[in-house]
C-alpha cells in the first residue's frame, strides 16, 4: 500500500502571522546588513558581519549558513565555498542570502546590490527582480506548479540574456526545521504552490562575465509591496 506525503504539511507550532512577522524581521535584517557593507570589505568580514547583526536581533540560529557573495562568487551555488579573499571594488556586484530562525519559525531572504555604475550589473540587479516577479506573477494568476514555473523561468531569463542558476530553485519554509516536511526544491515541486509556505529563488548568471545576481522572498498572495 502507498501512503503519500502532504509536501505542505505544516506542524502545530506553525501559524501564517509568525510566518509573516519572521520574513518582516527577516527582511530588515538583510537591509541592515547590506548598509554595513563597502567597498574594500573582504567578503569573510561581510559574512562575519551579517552573524553579528542577525545575533542583535535575536537569530542567532539559522536554518542555512550566512552567505554574502562578492563579486566572481555571485556565480556559485548553494552549497559551494566561495573563493577566498575577494574583495568589494568600487564597481562591484554582491548578494547576500540568510535564512535565519526566530523562535521556531524560519525565515529566508536574498537580494543583489550594485557599487558604482557598471552598466551590466546594474541590469543583472534589475533583472532578476523583474524575473522574479514575473515568475511569481504567474504563479498567482495561472496557478502553474513548480516545474513550470523554472521551466518559464529559464525561458525568460534568456531572453534577457542571462543563464538560469537552477541549483537555486526555491523550496519550503515553516517552523524548523522545514525539511521534516519536504527537502527537495521547488522546481521539484508537482502542485500549485500555497502562499506563506514556500519561497521563490531566481539565481542568473551573465553568459560570459563572472558574475550573477539573486534574489529571493516568500510566495504572498498580496505581494504589490516592496520591503
Amino acid at each position: 500500500m502507498t501512503t503519500s506525503i502532504d509536501i505542505e504539511a505544516a506542524g502545530p507550532n506553525f501559524s501564517v502571522e509568525k510566518q509573516l512577522d519572521v520574513r518582516a524581521r527577516t527582511h530588515q535584517a538583510l537591509r541592515q546588513i547590506a548598509a554595513n557593507i563597502k567597498p574594500g570589505m573582504v567578503e569573510e568580514d561581510a559574512v562575519a558581519m551579517a552573524r553579528q547583526v542577525l545575533g542583535t536581533m535575536g537569530m542567532r540560529k539559522g536554518w542555512h549558513r550566512v552567505i554574502v557573495r562578492f563579486g566572481p562568487n555571485t556565480t556559485k551555488d548553494f552549497l559551494a565555498d566561495s573563493e577566498p579573499g575577494i574583495v568589494l571594488g568600487e564597481q562591484d556586484i554582491f548578494f547576500i542570502d540568510i535564512g535565519p530562525v526566530y523562535g521556531d519559525t524560519e525565515g529566508d531572504a536574498g537580494e543583489t546590490f550594485v557599487f558604482g555604475d557598471d552598466s551590466e550589473h546594474l541590469k543583472a540587479k534589475h533583472d532578476v527582480r523583474a524575473l522574479w516577479q514575473d515568475v511569481r506573477d504567474l504563479w498567482f494568476e495561472k496557478g502553474l506548479t513548480g516545474p513550470e514555473l523554472y521551466e518559464y523561468a529559464g525561458m525568460s531569463a534568456a531572453e534577457r540574456g542571462w543563464r538560469l542558476n537552477l541549483d537555486l530553485s526555491g523550496h519550503r519554509l515553516s517552523e524548523f526545521p522545514h525539511e521534516a516536511h519536504y527537502d527537495g526544491s521547488l522546481a521539484d515541486a508537482k502542485l500549485h504552490p500555497k502562499p506563506n509556505l514556500w519561497v521563490l529563488e531566481m539565481a542568473i548568471a551573465h553568459p560570459t562575465r563572472n558574475f550573477g545576481a539573486f534574489y529571493e522572498d516568500l510566495l504572498l498572495e498580496d505581494q504589490s509591496f516592496d520591503e
